[in-house]
């Protein structure tokens, strides 16, 4: 008789479960159609991003920076031209009227072409081999930028599915809890159970609730987060297929994520090109001792123009032209410079061994960091075995719990006990996996190896 009762109550609570999750995922869910992969929400962030963006400009103005260098080793070329002209009023210079008056008419037009091409200028040479370090250098800054931007969108993917999944459980829960409730005043009103069953189980109900409440805000607060981050409104990303598996660490020994980081992570480039730099710019101030040689050449076209006009009576007078071209090599030798070429030196050797200690700290870091990130991975994987484990022991407990329950061995603050227990570990195991997955990526990034192709692996975890 009991168990005749208590089944049907089971069903419409089932029921009742199915229609609140479908509401559930209406909410802070979609449908395959509508949701949006890992990938696309990238390529949307990239274009939107304002610290990618700006990384993106720096490099192509330090590009620009590094051709605006090289014109110290090309040629330059210049025109100028005059124009002039001279009106002079005098007398006549004839005896027989002196108070006549004549006007003479002067004028110059010059061009003058001129040209010099650098033969030897070792600090331009410098300057235009820092230029292409320093591009060098933006470049490993952009890598960095892409980099960072792969792992916070992940991140922000990864937390609202991480809180979507967790109001699941959370509703799944409640529901659960309900049943149990609906089965404890059951029993109450037909004598089998005390009125302390129907108060633990209202009072999980009711907390439960607040849960609820908490755990849909924060859907909300992620689901804002990540539409700021890509620039959309109202995302809606894809889970993980189930059945997925979690990739396995590419590489088992954590010295070799470090030893790879010495080759490809950009602190380590951007600091070892900021070593260089500094080396040229020590170069730069020796050169400051050394001549500098220019060849210059120059043509020059002037025309001379000369007239007269006597009483209103115009003649020509003679004009002459006169072109000139000139070559030259020409050498300029600094003697004393009031002692800046020596200090310049000693600052420059300064400024290189600060270089130099900044790229050990570099080195430094990257390895800490890689090392703490490969054990943040492999604890990582090892947790998501021991919840999947903890899981399926959660459920086989609850299931005797219920037995137990029905035939009057347990009592039901062991049922509620024991589906906390269940669903807690449901939701910590959902989130252990995204944190393996962005862990991964963050690993990636700890050695500087990180790409969009890893993106892709992890964007095939997902639903199709």
């Amino acid at each position: 008789m009991k168990l005749f009762r208590v089944l049907p109550v089971k069903a419409a609570v089932r029921a009742a479960l199915c229609m609140t999750l479908g509401t559930g995922l209406g909410f802070g869910f979609s449908n395959s159609a509508q949701a949006q992969s890992l990938i696309e929400l990238y390529e949307s962030a990239k274009a939107y991003d304002a610290n990618y963006q700006g990384a993106k400009a720096l490099f192509q103005a330090n590009k620009y920076k590094a051709d605006e260098s090289l014109a110290g080793l090309l040629p330059t070329v210049s025109l100028s031209t005059t124009d002039q002209h001279q009106n002079v009023n005098t007398a006549s210079p004839t005896t027989a009227s002196p108070t006549q008056p004549y006007q003479q008419l002067l004028g110059t037009h010059t061009a003058t072409f001129t040209a010099s091409q650098p033969l030897y200028n070792p600090t331009n040479y410098a300057t235009y081999k820092q230029s292409r370090k320093q591009l060098s250098q933006s470049a490993s800054q952009l890598v960095a930028a892409e980099q960072d931007l792969l792992v916070r969108v992940s991140q922000a993917y990864f937390d609202l599915l991480a809180s979507q999944d967790s109001l699941e459980v959370v509703r799944a829960q409640r529901n659960a809890i309900g049943e149990q409730l609906a089965a404890a005043k059951r029993n109450f009103e037909v004598g089998t159970a005390t009125i302390t069953d129907s108060r633990e189980a209202q009072a999980r109900y009711d907390l439960n609730s607040s849960q609820e409440i908490a755990a849909t805000n924060d859907v909300r607060v992620k689901k804002l987060i990540l539409d700021q981050l890509v620039g959309m409104v109202n995302t809606h990303p894809k889970p993980l297929a189930k059945g997925s598996k979690l990739p396995p660490l590419a590489k088992d020994d954590p010295e070799e994520w470090v030893k790879e980081a010495e080759d490809t992570h950009p602190s380590i480039l951007n600091a070892r090109l900021a070593l260089e730099v500094a080396q040229l710019e020590i170069e730069k101030a020796y050169d400051g001792h050394k001549p500098v040689i220019n060849f210059q050449t120059q043509y020059t076209d002037q025309v001379n123009l000369g007239g007269i006009n006597y009483q209103g009576i115009s003649s020509q007078g003679s004009d002459s032209r006169v072109n000139t071209t000139s070559f030259a090599v020409v050498m300029n030798l600094p003697l004393f410079a009031g002692m800046y070429t020596y200090n310049r030196i000693q600052e420059s050797i300064s400024l290189e061994e600060k270089a130099r200690d900044d790229l050990d700290a570099a080195r430094r870091s990257v390895s800490l960091g890689t090392r703490t990130a490969y054990l943040g991975v492999a604890s990582g994987l090892a947790q998501v075995k021991a919840l999947e484990a903890a899981q399926n022991s959660s459920q086989v407990s609850l299931d005797a719990n219920k037995l137990g329950y029905n035939v009057g061995i347990r009592i039901n603050i062991d049922v509620l006990n024991a589906q906390s227990q269940l669903y807690q570990t449901k939701g910590e195991l959902a989130k252990a996996r995204y944190q393996v997955l962005v862990g991964e990526l963050k690993l990636k990034q700890a050695n500087g190896t990180l790409s969009q192709e890893d993106l892709v692996a992890i964007n095939n975890l997902l639903e199709k």
